[in-house]
């Protein structure tokens, strides 16, 4: 399905609906709501991101090896060289292609995210802090960006601080929750500096088993919360309406930070899906 060869412009919109719709994310509630276009635009960056993750985590059909992960990942490369030369052949590429005839997506960013899947691939452990914002930058900064562009929510500089310190609190929130599945895969996200204060060691499996870990998940919770407040901090330079999307991102891990700081020994039982809308919605009501 992720190389789905191009074909019509319906076919290929529902390749990229399929995939969103199968992903179950939290992050699809706020992409329901767009205008068509946009919507459209924001499920095919959603797609690719979905794929190039599939092939980086071993998910995807023929990503068993190192090799083929690498390999696969470059085939992703040249179609979005393709992509941009106005020659697509994949659905999700094509999608891409007709976005961009309306919508500033810059290429850059997509060659970020690739870079990040392949630093994902090869297995971060234990990064110094320079190594771990590289890596945010690409997997979730780049995403970001042109979620942001898709939304028609772009305004210059204040869109760029808004994205970025977003998408640092988005996934800092995603390494803290997802210690222990991390370690299964032989990674661990958790920068060494916050390791070493902890009396942790660098090692994926010792680490998620360590009864200092939630030492370590407060210290990481404090750094997501500065980015949420960093990015709440340019809401103001927005029109409301366009934001709504990314709001509906930030009110979920938000209120998932909050709930845990009261007891970082656990995490905080799963919200259903009815709960994230409301956390969501709650979150554009303060800033309406």
């Amino acid at each position: 399905m992720n190389f789905a060869a191009a074909s019509t412009e319906d076919a290929d919109a529902a390749v990229t609906r399929q995939i969103v719709s199968r992903s179950k994310s939290s992050f699809t509630a706020g992409m329901r709501i767009l205008p068509e276009r946009r919507r459209r635009a924001i499920y095919a960056v959603y797609a690719l991101c979905r794929a190039v993750d599939d092939i980086a985590d071993g998910d995807a059909p023929g990503a068993d090896s190192p090799a083929d992960r690498a390999r696969l990942l470059d085939r992703w490369e040249e179609e979005i060289n393709r992509t941009s030369a106005g020659r697509p052949e994949t659905a999700i590429g094509a999608e891409i292609a007709r976005a961009r005839e309306h919508i500033d997506l810059p290429e850059g960013e997509f060659h970020l995210i690739l870079e990040g899947m392949r630093m994902d691939a090869a297995a971060i452990i234990a990064p110094r802090s320079d190594r771990l914002e590289a890596y945010i930058r690409r997997v979730a900064g780049a995403v970001g960006i042109l979620s942001m562009k898709c939304f028609g929510a772009w305004c210059g500089p204040p869109s760029k601080d808004f994205a970025l310190n977003l998408a640092t609190g988005l996934q800092l929130v995603n390494i803290l929750r997802d210690v222990e599945t991390d370690a299964r895969m032989g990674r661990l996200y958790i920068p060494a500096h916050i390791l070493d204060t902890a009396g942790m060691p660098h090692d994926p499996h010792g680490a998620a088993s360590h009864p200092n870990l939630p030492a370590a998940r407060e210290a990481l919770g404090r750094d997501a919360r500065t980015a949420f407040d960093a990015a709440k901090a340019r809401i103001g330079a927005h029109r409301r309406l366009p934001l709504v999307p990314a709001l509906m991102m930030l009110g979920p891990y938000e209120r998932l930070l909050l709930r845990w700081s009261d007891d970082w020994t656990r995490p905080p039982p799963r919200r259903s899906g009815w709960g994230k809308a409301r956390d969501g919605l709650s979150t554009i009501a303060r800033t309406f």
